[in-house]
């Protein structure tokens, strides 16, 4: 994890940018746990770094709400919550029906042609999700990400994809634990390729009230497990 800024102010910016992204991915995916307290030492061993970075990367992460201060001595990890993973998900499901919904309206042939080889990447992947290996369930999350991305963009509306990118990034944390208990079982992955497959089939078929009825559905179905077996103490 070791990052190296050097003396160009450009160079320091990107630097900064590495630094935030890494501290980031790793809140996302559950390195580090919801309530934990982020420790300026253990911080400064992961990434190599010193304290002005690191508190620039935590000050946007308190923007952001994926860090809060605690007691103004500190930071650490937002904790989650059955009303927040209630929140977040029911309003993705909105969003990304929206999202669904202007993209077909207004996708062209390229827009198409970009679900489709996201669709064909995904479906190749179903090997990554044969064992309980979380760097490979990351790719595999990666990939879905990216077709679920190539569906959102062609609604052509910066705002409404920063929206959307920001629910993702918070669900992320509820999500990655549905992956880790569910993924490896089969006839659940089984059951959320077909919707994909009958997804991209609405999409091309410019069938907007069947696919954004599937978006819906597809978005909430990791909360109706996780609100049941997830634990909130």
């Amino acid at each position: 994890m070791a990052l190296s800024p050097q003396s160009n102010p450009q160079n320091s910016d990107n630097f900064a940018t590495q630094v935030l992204g890494q501290l980031k991915q790793d809140i996302l995916t559950g390195y580090f746990n919801p309530g934990e307290k982020l420790k300026m030492t253990r911080l400064k061993e992961r990434y190599q770094v010193g304290v002005s970075p690191l508190r620039e990367a935590l000050s946007q992460l308190l923007v952001e709400q994926l860090v809060v201060v605690e007691n103004q001595r500190g930071f650490k990890v937002h904790p989650i919550s059955a009303e927040e993973m209630e929140d977040i998900y029911h309003t993705r499901a909105e969003i990304e029906a929206l999202c669904v919904s202007q993209a077909i309206d207004r996708g062209d042939d390229a827009w198409e042609a970009g679900i489709l080889a996201a669709a064909h990447q995904l479906k190749k992947s179903a090997e990554l999700l044969e064992e309980e290996n979380p760097e490979k369930i990351q790719r595999w999350e990666a990939l879905h990400q990216a077709f679920h991305r190539a569906i959102a963009e062609g609604c052509g509306s910066p705002s409404l994809l920063h929206v959307r990118l920001s629910l993702y990034e918070k669900a992320s944390r509820y999500r990655n634990h549905w992956l880790k208990e569910n993924m490896l079982d089969r006839s659940i992955f089984d059951a959320n390729q077909k919707e994909h497959e009958a997804l991209t089939e609405a999409l091309l078929n410019r069938d907007k009230e069947k696919a954004v009825e599937i978006i819906r559905q597809h978005i909430l179905s990791p909360y109706r497990l996780l609100k049941d077996s997830i634990s909130f103490d």
